[in-house]
């Protein structure tokens, strides 16, 4: 017969034992129950003016177009030129940017886009076509190399007003002086304002005009001349229609634009988007 003290040993420990081993398996279930952290494998930010900007560009939906693992930020701000961007701070925001990801030993691209508001008559914001503005770009540019990261210079996107059944482009000089400085520092260029001009040309007035933030009004007299002051205010954007702007049509229609420019012209970035036709904004 065993002694008591004996069974009383034996029935401590196991209870003992039991209740470790319960403890380990408790912790070990919910180690596993915890989403690992993941950090972002790529980082692209939007550099911009209203174009490109949220609610009246086409930046969030390009976004929009990235796989879940890449960082993309929208810095575009409504009303910024190559000039009022850096003056007002907006450019220190980039620069944070750009140093965080370097401390995190990861990629980072800036896409830079400006040429609406560099044009005449707007005060604090406009900037001299041969002296200012391919000075302010190239800046930008070589501020982005030292920092790390990989500049993508953007050709200002086309305003859709017609004349007599053809496209204006008068932004084509700002596009210009961008291809420019992009042969120079050797930088990667989107020719968005020549391939968006071609496209809304062949589309025509009527479709063009529904890419547009609001629809039109019964009848818009193109008979006017344009003020491209008017078009793109300093602040936030219009809500009412008019032709330089895009609602959610346009910006999809832009971004799918943009996103093919950038799969031709960046191939090192192919990778990070998602295949094409799927987006989720």
């Amino acid at each position: 017969m065993t002694p008591r003290y004996l069974t009383y040993n034996f029935r401590t420990i196991f209870k003992r034992n039991l209740y470790a081993i319960l403890l380990v398996a408790s912790n070990l279930a919910a180690a596993q129950s915890v989403t690992p952290v993941t950090h972002p494998a790529l980082r692209v930010i939007l550099v911009g003016d209203s174009t490109m900007a949220t609610k009246s560009g086409y930046g969030d939906a390009l976004c929009g177009r990235f796989n879940p693992n890449v960082d993309c930020i929208n810095l575009a701000r409504g009303g910024r030129s190559s000039a009022s961007f850096r003056a007002e701070g907006l450019w220190n925001r980039v620069q944070d940017l750009l140093a965080q990801s370097s401390q995190e030993g990861m990629p980072v691209y800036i896409l830079i886009q400006f040429g609406h508001n560099d044009q005449p008559g707007k005060p604090g914001r406009s900037t001299d076509l041969v002296s200012e503005f391919p000075v302010n770009m190239t800046r930008y540019v070589e501020e982005v190399k030292q920092a790390g990261g990989v500049p993508v210079l953007v050709t200002p996107l086309t305003r859709r007003s017609f004349r007599d059944g053809v496209l204006e482009n008068n932004l084509k000089p700002w596009a210009d002086a961008v291809e420019k400085i992009a042969v120079q520092t050797q930088t990667p260029l989107l020719p968005l304002n020549a391939e968006s001009h071609a496209a809304v040309q062949a589309m025509g007035e009527a479709e063009a005009d529904t890419l547009a933030v609001a629809p039109p009004p019964p009848k818009v007299d193109n008979s006017t001349v344009i003020d491209p002051n008017k078009l793109e205010p300093q602040g936030a954007a219009k809500s009412a229609f008019d032709r330089t702007h895009v609602g959610v049509k346009g910006a999809a229609y832009f971004a799918t634009m943009v996103e093919r420019l950038l799969r031709e012209h960046v191939p090192s970035i192919r990778a990070f988007l998602k295949p094409a036709g799927e987006s989720t904004k």
